[in-house]
């Protein structure tokens, strides 16, 4: 327990903030603690009793380093420039602020309020203090619900939604002839003011949030004009509904009751929602399988103390240099060498590859994958922030912080399109003042305020969303996932595209493809003894030969006196008969010729094949060929990509002359071999420096950090959780394919959604002359309120048909 203390603080120095929560705190108050020579100061006794408890967690307690606040880097998920220590709304869009980074010691999920980060909660819900959704913080946990700031958009949404319908049968209502209305003019437009209150005040908090913050930041956009449109809207039609005897004759519809504007400000309030809800359904994509990938680390590790001595401690006390003990079927708890031991690891979650990597002394081994055969001594080399999962978390978190060129085109226009509004409202308001009829300051007031309510572009905030949400559904139906609208036009520009080998180009599930006999027995009687001795082994390729005779129906016999060779291979029994199975290491070690067999494993080894010689009675009489066979439709894949002018580039681990081998098979001209994951985005970046646009395409884990550094990442649906988020773009079957109509598709969405802006703005410009009231001169007519809805209405449902006719394109 740390010493707590209430009296006069000491000389030593103290932070300005609550370590636990952030809230700044004075100087010489109530709440303190010592921890070594420095004093923290706190807001209250829980946050107090919550360090106490943990010190580690909120400040830096490392020997020999100044104790440092901890407090986690908070970014804007659209604006990713803007950042600042703590929870927060973002000063450009109002839109509220995410962690910054993901780390395997993130694993904490808290709710916390972006305006008041001093209320940490363990659970969703409101804030006690204004009421607003608790944001998450940390890593999501597996099967967490979906973002609360999505919940509550949503709800807003179909409020207004439910809302909005009636008030515009009530519109429609004022203006039919009075023996055809059902509600008087003044129920009806009373009626109004109650049904658009709740739209325009509560469903609108945060477009009117968002459009304070861009006029407090000087960055104005589609939400200030929003704001602005319905602040003016429901204000004047308050004015309207309460105070009708202020208007004069023009602007009354009849029973002496000015027209109102009740339907134009759910209108605009609707559609902004909707936009803002199909925004965030794009960008809050679900983080389960960063989540699944952090669930599966090991809670704790096993050390190794004087003596050999074993004690479990948790996994954040491992320290670099710590020796660990691993046990058959336990996590590797941290990045470290094998120093003692010999065993299969399967790294399946971080490679995406079915294989078992063999370790053995001086090997280095990943944090998180699994031990499979012996018991092996590790040392810790990488902890924390450093091991490998939580670097690739850390990429691919990065790589998600993007926006697409297309939507900061339509901010730069939406931002023009503000000013030009601003500037037509002031010239009307300016003109009517002056040279308007009587009462002059009443008609430009009302027709400045038209303006922009008939300007506000609803359905310029739509645009880009509905394309993407209609674009990714057409993907869809031919298995393929955009996952936003960057990767959607950076496909456009691609002429590059880098490929995996394993699980890529081929099904990533080894088979048994050549079972070579080289005495008088036959390929049969070679195949059923080889797989009687391999039956309970649980290496892949032992699994494939195993998995070969079960399919052809072969009759298995008991194999005895199993031997196992570590690196090389197996010996036993079998009906009598000694029987080896193994490499030419074993052959060697058990002292049996190869023969013949040394040109035949060469010839299968050219075709890209692994091979394992057997041997019966001490002499070879077969050889097994295992490979990963060739997806079926990656040749005709590779040849549509090569016919669309794409140049193609193998990326593999591999050694050149099986990597060759698979090029030739498949049709592919360029293969860089030998990479290894780490120097993976370095071979990305060096074809980007010869100025291609490049797509990458792989399936395991270890490949998303090339998959971000792309220009766009592919990933197979059929690989690794954490690759197929990582991705901006996912081949659900890992059809190859899909790639060629993917860039097809991204083509004709761009050219949609610019379409659509345009749309959006040309029907709001046609409108906006009326609103200032250039007919009124020649032929008496003002904007009617009715006509504002109508024109609201209709340059929405314009760029939903434009949306839609992606809806028929055939690629």
């Amino acid at each position: 327990m740390l010493p707590v203390a209430e009296d006069p603080a000491p000389a030593a120095p103290f932070v300005g903030r609550d370590p636990v929560c952030g809230l700044a705190v004075e100087a010489n108050g109530r709440y303190r603690a010592y921890l070594g020579e420095h004093t923290y100061q706190f807001c209250s006794a829980a946050c107090r009793a919550k360090f106490e408890a943990a010190p580690g967690r909120y400040v830096n307690t490392s020997p020999g380093t100044a104790s440092t606040v901890v407090m986690p880097a908070y970014t804007c998920p659209v604006h990713p420039e803007v950042q600042q220590p703590g929870p927060g709304t973002c000063p450009k869009c109002g839109m509220s602020l995410a962690p910054l980074g993901t780390s395997a010691a993130m694993r904490r999920l808290e709710w916390t309020c972006p305006t008041h980060p001093q209320m940490v909660r363990s659970e969703p819900g409101p804030c006690s203090i204004c009421g607003r959704a608790l944001e998450p913080r940390g890593i999501p946990r597996p099967g967490a619900e979906e973002s609360p700031e999505l919940r509550a958009m949503k709800r807003r949404f179909w409020i207004a939604a439910l809302s909005t319908v009636p008030l515009l049968i009530l519109a429609v209502n004022d203006f039919l002839p009075r023996r055809g209305a059902f509600l008087s003019m003044r129920t009806s437009v009373l009626a109004q003011l109650v049904l658009a209150s709740p739209v325009c005040l509560w469903a609108a908090w945060p477009l009117h949030a968002c459009a304070v913050s861009s006029l407090r930041s000087r960055r104005v956009g589609v939400f200030t004009l929003i704001g602005l449109g319905v602040a003016v809207a429901y204000g004047y039609s308050l004015v309207a509904a309460l105070a009708p005897q202020l208007f004069p004759p023009p602007f009354k519809m009849g029973d002496g009751q000015a027209g109102v504007y009740f339907g134009a400000a759910a209108v605009i309030v609707t559609l902004g929602l909707l936009g803002q809800v199909l925004e965030l359904l794009a960008r809050h994509r679900p983080a389960a399988a960063v989540s699944r990938m952090l669930d599966v680390t090991a809670a704790s590790a096993r050390r190794l103390v004087a003596g050999d001595r074993e004690e479990e401690i948790p996994l954040e006390t491992v320290q670099v240099g710590d020796r660990l003990r691993v046990r058959p079927g336990d996590k590797i708890p941290v990045d470290g060498v094998v120093l003692a031991g010999h065993s299969f690891v399967d790294e399946s979650m971080v490679t995406g590859e079915p294989n078992f990597a063999e370790k053995r002394a001086g090997d280095f081994i990943i944090g998180s994958t699994v031990n499979i055969d012996e018991a092996l001594v590790v040392r810790a080399e990488k902890v924390g922030a450093d091991e490998l999962l939580a670097r690739i978390t850390t990429t691919v978190d990065q790589a998600q912080r993007s926006r697409a060129p297309i939507q900061r085109l339509a901010d730069g226009v939406a931002a023009y399109w503000v000013l030009s509004t601003a500037v037509v409202a002031t010239l009307t308001f300016v003109v009517w003042a002056v040279w308007g009829p009587e009462p002059r300051m009443t008609y430009a007031l009302i027709n400045a305020a038209s303006v922009l309510i008939i300007a506000c572009p609803c359905a310029l905030a739509l645009a880009t969303p509905m394309s993407l949400m209609v674009a990714t559904g057409q993907a869809a139906n031919f298995g393929v996932l955009f996952k936003n609208t960057e990767a959607i036009e950076a496909m456009r520009s691609v002429d590059t595209l880098v490929v995996d080998k394993t699980g890529t180009l081929t099904e990533g599930r080894p088979r048994l493809v050549a079972m070579v006999p080289t005495t008088i027995l036959g390929e049969t009687e070679v195949l059923r003894l080889a797989a009687s001795l391999e039956r309970g082994s649980e290496h892949p390729a032992a699994a494939a030969i195993f998995e070969a005779a079960a399919s052809r129906g072969l009759e298995l016999a008991t194999a005895e006196e199993l031997s196992a060779v570590p690196g090389e291979g197996v010996t036993g029994l079998v009906e009598g008969r000694r029987v080896a199975v193994g490499n030419p290491a074993l052959m060697q070690h058990l002292d049996v010729a190869p023969g013949a067999s040394v040109e035949l494993a060469e010839a299968l080894r050219a075709e890209g094949h692994s091979v394992m010689l057997v041997a019966v009675d001490g002499a070879v009489v077969g050889l097994a060929g295992v490979s990963d066979p060739i997806k079926a439709n990656t040749p005709e894949a590779m040849a549509a990509l090569r016919a669309e002018g794409l140049r193609v580039v193998m990326l593999t681990g591999d050694d050149p002359t099986t990597a060759d081998e698979l090029a030739r098979k498949v049709g592919i001209d360029e293969v860089l071999a030998g990479v290894p994951p780490a120097r993976k985005p370095g071979a990305i970046a060096g074809l980007q420096a010869q100025g291609r646009g490049v797509a990458m395409a792989g399936d395991g884990i270890d490949d998303a950090p090339a998959l971000a550094r792309a220009n766009v990442g592919i990933a197979m649906g059929t690989g690794a959780d954490i690759a197929v988020e990582s991705a901006d773009i996912t081949l659900v079957k890992g059809d190859l394919r899909g790639i060629a109509r993917a860039r097809r598709l991204s083509r004709a969405a761009i050219a949609n959604i610019k379409q659509s802006l345009l749309f959006a703005l040309l029907y709001h410009a046609a409108g906006v002359p009326i609103a200032a009231g250039v007919l009124y001169p020649a032929f008496g007519i003002l904007l009617h309120p009715l006509v504002a809805v109508a024109a609201l209405s209709l340059s929405s449902v314009s760029v939903i048909a434009s949306v839609l006719r992606l809806r028929r394109l055939q690629v």
